[in-house]
């Protein structure tokens, strides 16, 4: 079975759509699965089954990318196509069925929006692909059996970052003896060009203790995010990828909607500032380009506390589980 799944460029909206390829090879075993996606979430379909050379999605002029998409994809027939993007392409492809992103006036996460693609209720949960690569680099980075904290102070724009000041004093305060990862790792990502970013974070840290995830590939993050106890991080593609390996999860939003985008997953939260997106957005002289950290509203204390509910919630959800299937 051939199937074309055009999803975002984004990096977190991609990693929110893998649950429908994981139902997708569930449903359809050996589909042989062509991603379009744009250049910077490509490499998360590297390890993929079944997967077809993605086509790489990259923007131009009066939309002429999707001219291009299509001219890539029109001298094959798809069994199906599933259009992410409401581009329109599917229409113009010959295909055996079709399914496109529908809208929606409810408000819903993201997840719930794209299961309803594929009338999947409940919503399938995003889930990556790794290979023995990445599972030896992670080893590397962070050996089996230490415990570590994952921080992500990067965003794609400065409004949405949380100071980096309060991501050192988190951290020492969450690693400190009493806390709840005393003597931790702390894993501290950053994507490629963003070292100027997360520099004054690391070196807060003691060098025994700090880990830079700076500028590495996806899936190496991902599979180091696996061996984490605990993420905090912005809204953003690693705090995505933190929620899809599985790991308690702390999102801070300030200008944009946990509503839509809040990490997925039993053990994830959000917190966000006490000002709404309107009240942080709507501000005399607010511009995205120039505008600083809208999330100084979140206190130290406040994000530590909520962190610590995560973590410990997702510690007594562990337990019940293992509880319950004792004899």
């Amino acid at each position: 079975m051939e199937i074309l799944f055009i999803t975002s460029t984004r990096i977190g909206d991609a990693i929110l759509s893998t649950g429908l390829i994981g139902a997708l090879l569930e449903r359809h075993p050996g589909a042989r699965i062509t991603v379009a996606c744009g250049p910077a979430a490509a490499p998360l379909f590297a390890e993929m089954p079944g997967r077809r050379p993605v086509l790489v999605v990259r923007k131009r002029p009066l939309n002429l990318h999707w001219a291009g998409l299509w001219r890539a994809c029109v001298g094959r027939r798809w069994d199906l196509v599933v259009d992410l993007r409401r581009s329109a392409i599917a229409w113009f492809l010959r295909a055996g069925e079709r399914r496109v992103l529908p809208k929606s006036a409810a408000v819903l996460h993201r997840v719930e929006l794209l299961g309803r693609t594929l009338d999947l209720a409940p919503p399938p949960a995003p889930r990556l692909w790794i290979g023995a690569e990445q599972r030896a680099q992670a080893g590397r980075l962070l050996p089996e059996g230490r415990a570590a904290l994952a921080l992500a102070p990067t965003a794609n724009w400065a409004g949405k970052a949380w100071p980096p000041a309060r991501f050192a004093e988190l951290a020492r305060r969450l690693t400190a003896p009493g806390g709840p990862l005393p003597g931790a790792a702390v894993l501290v990502i950053g994507g490629p060009g963003e070292a100027p970013l997360v520099r004054p974070v690391l070196e807060a840290l003691p060098a025994a203790q700090r880990v830079a995830l700076v500028g590495l590939d996806l899936l190496t993050v991902y599979a180091a995010l696996r061996r984490a106890r605990l993420f905090v991080g912005n809204d953003s593609g690693p705090m995505h990828l933190a929620a899809a390996a599985g790991i308690p999860t702390l999102g801070l939003f300030g200008p944009s909607r946990e509503a839509h985008y809040a990490p997925w997953g039993p053990d994830c939260a959000a917190l966000r500032t006490p000002e709404s997106v309107a009240q942080l957005t709507g501000t005399p002289g607010y511009d995205r380009h120039t505008t600083g950290s809208l999330l100084t509203g979140l206190s130290v204390e406040a994000v530590e506390d909520a962190a610590k509910d995560v973590f410990f919630h997702a510690r007594g959800r562990a337990d019940s589980l293992k509880a319950a299937k004792s004899p």
